[in-house]
Formats: structure tokens, sequence, C-alpha cells
């Protein structure tokens, strides 16, 4: 049997107005902007909002926006969508390709951004059909982890309501028609590392006068390695990625210092700092070995939090899910090494539902090599690729995740 709230956004997505929705989309796309500098992108959600009855107002933690829309007494649901993009030079080869060289939306905000759009649009027209308080925020910032904690900074739950339930979704590959959920641990904890290596510079033909902080950071990158393989319990998930390192200005120049930043994926706080302190013990290790004339420099940057979704309210938006979209497109595929801001939205307290939409066109998937879905999804574009391209046909049903999953927990008549 079918629950009320599952009926009632079926009624009220039966009719979106999707040719609208997909340009909306397209045009987003073709003008991403970086984090903190969403103003466009924040004034074309802002408008959408007004248009659908919602209070607005931007400017919230720099370029965040909300609505409110109260429609009697019941709860009050958050819905959030993330507005950043990427600095990555698209590839995608789309005819609605970004616009802004070396920029791009790699990681599907500007999905989210419509998803809603649509979904403000859609409860607000159908507001017979429940009641409570709906508060939907486009949130700046994802990708750098401050936006979600500069919104809440600035009076966000001062402004507005605070909320009694949040709910927020990504898009990610698999193949389109898939919404996976867990009943808590979802996403990881993602901790920013840079490391300064002095060494004493000097020319190229006499390295035997200089201490070369190359050198010493390829060792360094190379024996960090060996922190998740031989420092880890095999039944504690973390992942280690040098992302860059930059050294020196000409071929025949031996610098003075060498800069590692890293990345770390963590399931849990304790993890976290016996990796910190590893990397801490190494680099000094590394350093003395080489005798830089000083100690690296280790500086511990932005830091993710885990996304733990609340059971019973993901269960309950999870149910909803199935209902609407029928068997087996709800699953639990465990906790992701992936992170988000999300959580500080949650202000410390407030429980939440956060869960993925696959967007990876069929054709796309099915080229794939491999013959399961771990093979594939592997082989397909992923987020923060430059040919990350979700499907289109992706846009309605994101849309009605959102509703369903509000309608689960607002006062459906």
């Amino acid at each position: 049997m079918t629950s009320p709230a599952a009926r009632t956004a079926l009624d009220l997505t039966a009719d979106l107005p999707v040719p609208d929705l997909e340009d909306f989309y397209r045009d987003l796309h073709r003008h991403p902007e970086l984090s903190l500098r969403e103003h466009r992108t924040a004034g074309k959600l802002a408008g959408r909002l007004r248009a659908a009855g919602f209070e607005t107002a931007e400017g919230i933690g720099g370029t965040g926006v909300a609505g409110l829309l109260r429609n009697g007494d019941g709860p009050v649901v958050l819905l959030r969508a993330d507005m950043d993009a990427l600095p990555v030079r698209e590839e995608t080869g789309l005819p609605y390709a970004s616009r802004t060289d070396g920029v791009m939306h790699a990681c599907g905000h500007d999905l989210h951004v419509t998803w809603l759009a649509g979904a403000a649009a859609a409860l607000a027209a159908g507001r017979e059909t429940w009641s409570g308080t709906l508060l939907l925020v486009g949130q700046p910032a994802e990708e750098t982890g401050q936006g979600a904690a500069h919104m809440v900074a600035d009076g966000l739950y001062e402004r507005f309501p605070r909320p009694d339930v949040l709910l927020g979704q990504h898009a990610t590959p698999g193949p389109a028609g898939l919404y996976p959920h867990a009943p808590g641990l979802i996403m990881s904890a993602a901790t920013d590392v840079d490391i300064v290596v002095h060494g004493r510079g000097g020319h190229g033909s006499r390295p035997e006068s200089t201490v070369d902080p190359v050198v010493t950071a390829a060792f360094l990158v190379t024996r960090l390695q060996t922190v998740v393989s031989r420092e880890l319990a095999a039944g504690e998930s973390a992942v280690l990625t040098v992302g860059r390192i930059e050294a020196g200005t000409r071929h025949n120049i031996i610098p003075s210092e060498a800069r590692i930043a890293l990345n770390l994926r963590t399931q849990s706080d304790e993890v976290r700092e016996r990796m910190l302190a590893a990397i801490r013990r190494i680099a000094r290790g590394e350093c003395l070995s080489a005798g830089c004339p000083r100690e690296p420099e280790v500086t511990v940057g932005h830091t993710f939090p885990v996304t733990v979704n609340d059971a019973d309210t993901d269960r309950r938006v999870a149910g909803v899910h199935g209902e609407v979209f029928g068997e087996g497109t709800v699953f639990d595929p465990g906790p992701a090494m992936g992170s988000e801001d999300f959580p500080q939205l949650a202000a410390g307290s407030i429980p939440y539902s956060y869960w993925f939409v696959t967007t990876t066109p069929a054709e796309v998937w099915d080229q794939a090599p491999g013959d399961g879905l771990t093979e594939k999804f592997r082989a397909v574009p992923s987020n923060h690729s430059p040919h990350f391209a979700p499907d289109l046909s992706t846009v309605a049903p994101g849309v009605r995740t959102l509703v369903s999953g509000a309608l689960a927990l607002l006062s459906v008549a």
C-alpha cells in the first residue's frame, strides 16, 4: 500500500515543467561560479523561490540564499542545495558546456540547485496537501567546507525558524534511477594538510653545498603512503592523497623549500588524530635524516565532519523513496569516502537525512567496461572529473526525491 506522502508526492510532481527546469539547469551549467562567488547562481535561485511564494533572503554567510514558506502547524523541514563550482576545465563537449575558462560544475551542484527550485515550485503549488514550514537553503562554498558554517554563523537560524529536520541529496555516478541511502554513517570526514619542507638552496651544479628539499619531499611523499597501509588496522577505513607538490623555479636551481598538500579521509576522529600524528612524525623524521636546517611546517587546514544520518529520519525518507520509485531503487551502499559540510547545518543537534541520486546517462553506463556495478562505477566519469555530465533525465526524479522526502516529514492531509 502506498503511503499518503508517496501518493501526494507523485501527484505534485506529475506535471513538472521539465523543459523549463532543463533550461534552468543548462543556464547554471554554462555559468559556473567558484566558492563564495556564487552571486549569479544565488540570484537565479532566489528569483525562483520568490516566484514560488517563498519569503526570501540573500547574502547569508556571503552568498547564501534562504526561502521560507509557512503553511500552518507542523514541523520545520529544511531542504538544502549547494551552489558552487570547481576550478576544473570542462572537457564534456556538451553544447551547454561552461563558458568560464577553467571553471566547471564538475560535481553536480547546478543540478542540485535545479532540483531545489523545482521542489520549491511543486510544494508551494500543492500547499493544500500538507502543513508545516519549509526552509529552503541555497548554500555557498561546499567545496571548501566553509559555506554551511558561514550561513549558521551569520544567523540563519535567528533570521528564520530553527529546523526540526534537514534533508539533502547529491548527484553521483551510477546508472540513472537509483537512490542510495544509509541509516547512519554515509560520508567520511576530510582534512587538508599542508607541509613545507625547508632546505638550503643553491646551484644545480653544486648539490653538495645545498640541502635539496625536492629530494626530501619525494621521500616524504613515498613514505606517507605507508600511513594507511602500515599504521592502520585492516578494518579502519582511511585514504591519504597527496594532491599537490610544488618546488623550484628553474632547471638548474635547487630551491630552498618544497610544499606538499595532502588530504585525509577518515571515518572517526580517533583515526584522524592518529594519521595526523603519523604525518608530523614522518615529516620530522625525513627532514632530520636529510639534514634540513629547520623542522618542517605541518599545518592542518579545512576539515569536513563525518556525515551520519539520523537512522529514524533516514528510514522514513528512504521508505517513501522506495514507494515512489519502486522496488530495488533504494539500497544501502555503505559509507563513502567522499565528504560534505552539510552536517554543519545541523548545528550540533538537528537530525538529518542525506542520500544520493545516480545520474550517469544510460549510454555511458552501458558502454563502460566491466560486468558488475562496482567495475562500471569505477569506469564512468566521477564527480570532479572534467568529463562529469549528469543525464538530463534525472532532472524530474531529483525534484521528486526532495518533494517526497519533505512530505515524509511534513504533516500530509
